[in-house]
C-alpha cells in the first residue's frame, strides 16, 4: 500500500536541498558553486558579513555566468579577506578607498561597456560592496550620485551597524540606545542618541532606481533570490543585508543567525523589495517576537536590563518595531504603506 509522504522542510528555515527540484536548490549546495570567497580569510568566528558576502557574490556569479568584477570598500570585509599579500577572493576584485566605492564601480562599469561595444560582447557586470560605515556615512555622496545617474552597478551594503573594523564606533546605521566605543552608556539617554542616522534603503527608493531590497543572513535562500533578481536587471540596484557582528553586538558567536532572524521577526529590520520607488514585496513575520527577545542576548543593550534600566527605552524601541510592521504590512492583517518615507521623528521607521 502506497502512502503519500509530506516533506515539511520545504519553505521553512532549513537550508537543505535534497527535497527540492534542482532549479530551486541553493547555489551553495551545488558542486559547481563558485566559492568566490573561499577559505583562508580571517573573519571572526560567527561573522555574519563573511556569510552574507559568500552567498551574495556566489549568487551574482551564478547569475552572470562568472562574468563579474567586484569593487570593495575599506572595512571588515576587505581587511579580513585580503591581508596583503594574500587574498581569499576567487574573482577579479578591486580595493577602493573607504568612501568612493560607488564611484569606482561606476567607472569600471563604463569602461566594460565601452570595451564590450567594441568587441561585440556582453559587458562584464560590476558589484560594489561596503559596510554600513562606507555606505551610509563616508560613501553616501558617491552612492547617491550612482543612484541619480542610474549607473549599471549592483551595490551591496553589509550592515553590522557600526565601524567594527576600527573598534566598534557608531555609524549612521547604529540603532538608538546601543552602546559603542563612541556612544557610551552615560547621561540621561545612555547609548546612541535617538533621532539620528539614516535609512539608506528608503533613500535609495526615493531616487527611483530599478531595484532596492533588504535581506538578512537568517534567510539565505531569500538573499540568493534577491541577488539573482538584481543581476537580471540593468541600472542602479541596491541590496542592504543585515549581518550581525558577535564582537560588536556582544552576542555569542553561535547566535548570529538567530540574531538576524529575531531582527526580522520583531519588526526591527523590515525585509522587503521595491522597484522604481514602490514596495512590491515584503517578507511577512511568521511569529512576532517582542523586542526584548532580540535585545537581551546583546551586550550592547545590556544597560537596558540592568538595575538602572529604563523601561521607557524598550517601549520606544518596541514602538519603532511596531511602526515598521504597520508601514510595511509585515503581518497578514496589516496594510502596506507604499510611502514609508513620510515617517518622521523618534518613532520613525528603523534606522538601518
Amino acid at each position: 500500500m502506497s502512502e503519500v509522504v509530506h516533506f515539511y522542510q520545504t519553505g521553512t528555515f532549513t537550508v537543505g536541498n535534497r527535497l527540492l527540484a534542482p532549479n530551486e536548490r541553493s547555489g551553495q549546495a551545488a558542486m559547481e558553486r563558485i566559492n568566490a570567497l573561499t577559505s583562508g580569510h580571517r573573519a571572526c568566528q560567527g561573522c555574519g558579513e563573511a556569510l552574507g558576502a559568500r552567498y551574495a557574490v556566489d549568487a551574482a556569479m551564478r547569475a552572470a555566468n562568472g562574468n563579474v568584477v567586484v569593487a570593495n570598500a575599506t572595512g571588515c570585509l576587505e581587511v579580513f579577506s585580503t591581508p596583503y599579500p594574500e587574498t581569499s577572493w576567487q574573482l577579479p576584485w578591486v580595493h577602493s578607498l573607504f568612501g568612493n566605492t560607488a564611484a569606482v564601480a561606476t567607472g569600471m562599469a563604463a569602461a566594460f561597456k565601452v570595451r564590450a561595444n567594441k568587441a561585440g560582447t556582453t559587458p562584464t557586470r560590476v558589484i560594489a560592496m561596503g559596510g554600513d560605515g562606507g555606505t551610509t556615512d563616508i560613501g553616501f555622496g558617491c552612492l547617491s550620485g550612482m543612484f541619480e545617474r542610474n549607473d549599471d552597478v549592483l551595490y551591496i551594503c553589509y550592515d553590522n551597524e557600526a565601524y567594527m573594523n576600527t573598534g566598534v564606533q557608531r555609524s549612521s546605521a547604529t540603532p538608538p540606545a546601543a552602546r559603542t566605543a563612541t556612544t557610551q552608556i552615560v547621561g540621561e539617554e545612555p547609548g546612541n542618541a535617538w533621532g539620528q542616522g539614516k535609512d539608506v534603503p528608503l533613500i535609495a527608493m526615493a531616487h527611483g532606481i530599478p531595484y532596492v531590497a533588504t535581506a538578512t543572513v537568517a534567510d539565505l535562500r531569500d538573499l540568493e533570490r534577491k541577488v539573482i533578481k538584481a543581476m537580471s536587471m540593468k541600472g542602479a540596484r541596491y541590496i542592504h543585508i543585515l549581518v550581525p557582528c558577535p564582537l560588536g553586538w556582544g552576542h555569542a558567536s553561535g547566535l548570529t543567525i538567530q540574531m538576524a532572524r529575531l531582527a526580522q521577526q520583531t519588526g526591527i529590520f523590515p525585509v522587503f523589495e521595491a522597484e522604481y520607488g514602490v514596495v512590491t514585496n515584503v517578507n511577512k513575520i511568521r511569529c512576532q517576537e517582542p523586542v526584548e527577545s532580540y535585545l537581551k542576548p546583546q551586550k550592547r543593550f545590556a544597560h537596558l536590563f540592568g538595575k538602572a534600566a529604563n523601561p521607557e527605552v524598550i517601549a520606544r524601541l518596541q514602538a519603532m518595531a511596531d511602526r515598521n510592521i504597520r508601514d510595511y504590512g509585515l503581518l497578514d492583517d496589516e496594510e502596506v504603506d507604499t510611502h514609508p518615507t513620510a515617517v518622521q521623528g523618534d518613532e520613525r521607521a528603523h534606522q538601518f
